[in-house]
Protein backbone atom coordinates (compact mmCIF):
# COMPACT_ATOMS: atom_id res chain seq x y z
CA UNK A 1 0.00 0.00 0.00
CA UNK A 2 1.27 3.26 -0.99
CA UNK A 3 1.55 5.85 1.89
CA UNK A 4 -0.97 8.31 1.88
CA UNK A 5 0.50 12.06 1.19
CA UNK A 6 0.66 15.51 2.98
CA UNK A 7 1.76 18.72 1.66
CA UNK A 8 2.10 21.70 3.56
CA UNK A 9 2.59 25.29 2.74
CA UNK A 10 2.86 27.87 4.97
CA UNK A 11 5.40 30.65 5.37
CA UNK A 12 5.14 30.52 9.31
CA UNK A 13 8.07 27.35 9.18
CA UNK A 14 6.85 26.36 13.09
CA UNK A 15 3.39 25.89 11.96
CA UNK A 16 4.27 23.71 9.27
CA UNK A 17 6.29 21.89 11.37
CA UNK A 18 3.53 21.50 13.88
CA UNK A 19 1.50 20.27 10.89
CA UNK A 20 3.81 17.82 9.28
CA UNK A 21 4.43 16.03 13.37
CA UNK A 22 0.90 15.79 13.43
CA UNK A 23 0.23 14.39 10.19
CA UNK A 24 3.59 11.75 10.64
CA UNK A 25 2.13 10.77 13.94
CA UNK A 26 -1.37 9.89 11.51
CA UNK A 27 0.95 7.96 9.80
CA UNK A 28 1.38 9.70 6.80
CA UNK A 29 4.45 11.10 4.26
CA UNK A 30 4.47 15.00 4.82
CA UNK A 31 6.72 17.24 2.85
CA UNK A 32 6.55 21.10 3.83
CA UNK A 33 7.13 23.74 1.77
CA UNK A 34 6.87 27.93 2.82
CA UNK A 35 7.38 29.39 -1.00
CA UNK A 36 4.84 29.48 -4.04
CA UNK A 37 7.76 28.34 -5.95
CA UNK A 38 8.61 25.15 -4.21
CA UNK A 39 4.60 24.43 -3.97
CA UNK A 40 4.45 24.16 -7.39
CA UNK A 41 6.99 22.30 -8.13
CA UNK A 42 6.22 19.49 -5.09
CA UNK A 43 2.14 19.39 -6.61
CA UNK A 44 3.27 17.11 -9.64
CA UNK A 45 6.40 15.36 -7.66
CA UNK A 46 5.25 14.44 -4.61
CA UNK A 47 1.24 13.81 -5.71
CA UNK A 48 -0.14 15.30 -2.05
CA UNK A 49 -3.39 13.67 -1.22
CA UNK A 50 -4.46 16.57 1.27
CA UNK A 51 -2.82 20.15 0.93
CA UNK A 52 -2.92 22.15 4.04
CA UNK A 53 -2.76 25.98 2.88
CA UNK A 54 -1.82 29.43 4.66
CA UNK A 55 -4.18 31.65 3.05
CA UNK A 56 -2.22 34.83 3.83
CA UNK A 57 1.33 34.67 2.48
CA UNK A 58 3.93 36.65 1.32
CA UNK A 59 4.28 37.27 -2.38
CA UNK A 60 1.47 34.74 -3.72
CA UNK A 61 -1.27 34.01 -1.36
CA UNK A 62 -3.03 30.83 -1.00
CA UNK A 63 -6.09 32.03 -3.50
CA UNK A 64 -3.74 32.02 -6.10
CA UNK A 65 -2.84 28.99 -5.27
CA UNK A 66 -5.97 27.54 -5.43
CA UNK A 67 -6.47 28.97 -8.77
CA UNK A 68 -3.24 27.40 -10.09
CA UNK A 69 -4.61 24.25 -8.85
CA UNK A 70 -7.61 24.24 -10.42
CA UNK A 71 -5.87 25.42 -13.73
CA UNK A 72 -3.54 22.50 -13.80
CA UNK A 73 -6.76 20.09 -12.89
CA UNK A 74 -5.60 18.33 -9.46
CA UNK A 75 -8.11 17.49 -7.59
CA UNK A 76 -6.26 16.92 -4.27
CA UNK A 77 -8.02 17.47 -0.88
CA UNK A 78 -7.46 21.26 0.11
CA UNK A 79 -7.60 22.84 3.96
CA UNK A 80 -7.49 26.30 3.87
CA UNK A 81 -6.09 27.80 7.17
CA UNK A 82 -6.09 31.24 7.93
CA UNK A 83 -4.77 33.38 10.98
CA UNK A 84 -6.69 36.18 10.20
CA UNK A 85 -10.47 36.79 9.44
CA UNK A 86 -11.82 33.30 8.61
CA UNK A 87 -14.14 34.60 5.92
CA UNK A 88 -11.24 34.61 3.58
CA UNK A 89 -10.47 30.78 4.14
CA UNK A 90 -14.69 30.33 3.36
CA UNK A 91 -14.22 32.47 0.33
CA UNK A 92 -10.84 30.31 -0.95
CA UNK A 93 -13.46 27.20 -0.39
CA UNK A 94 -16.75 28.68 -2.43
CA UNK A 95 -14.15 29.58 -5.07
CA UNK A 96 -12.44 26.06 -5.32
CA UNK A 97 -15.60 24.40 -5.00
CA UNK A 98 -16.65 26.29 -8.24
CA UNK A 99 -13.34 25.91 -9.87
CA UNK A 100 -13.93 22.01 -9.93
CA UNK A 101 -11.66 21.25 -6.78
CA UNK A 102 -13.80 17.92 -4.67
CA UNK A 103 -13.31 19.01 -1.20
CA UNK A 104 -11.59 22.21 1.07
CA UNK A 105 -11.93 21.89 4.60
CA UNK A 106 -11.32 25.47 6.46
CA UNK A 107 -9.97 25.84 9.83
CA UNK A 108 -8.65 28.90 11.94
CA UNK A 109 -5.43 29.45 13.59
CA UNK A 110 -4.94 28.25 16.21
CA UNK A 111 -6.23 25.12 15.50
CA UNK A 112 -7.20 22.93 17.73
CA UNK A 113 -5.26 19.51 17.28
CA UNK A 114 -7.99 17.14 17.15
CA UNK A 115 -9.72 20.05 14.28
CA UNK A 116 -6.25 19.10 12.37
CA UNK A 117 -6.53 15.50 12.92
CA UNK A 118 -10.01 15.22 11.31
CA UNK A 119 -9.25 17.30 8.68
CA UNK A 120 -6.34 14.95 8.13
CA UNK A 121 -7.89 11.77 8.57
CA UNK A 122 -9.23 11.85 4.82
CA UNK A 123 -5.71 11.07 3.46
CA UNK A 124 -5.92 7.87 5.12
CA UNK A 125 -8.93 6.81 3.10
CA UNK A 126 -8.35 5.63 -0.43
CA UNK A 127 -8.25 7.33 -3.58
Amino acid sequence: MTARRVLVIDDEVEFGKFVGNVARGLGLEVELTHHASQFMAAVPRFRPHVIVMDMVMPEVDGIELIRWLTQERYRARVVAVTGYNPDYAKMAALMARAEGLLEVTTLSKPIPLVRLREALLPAMDGD
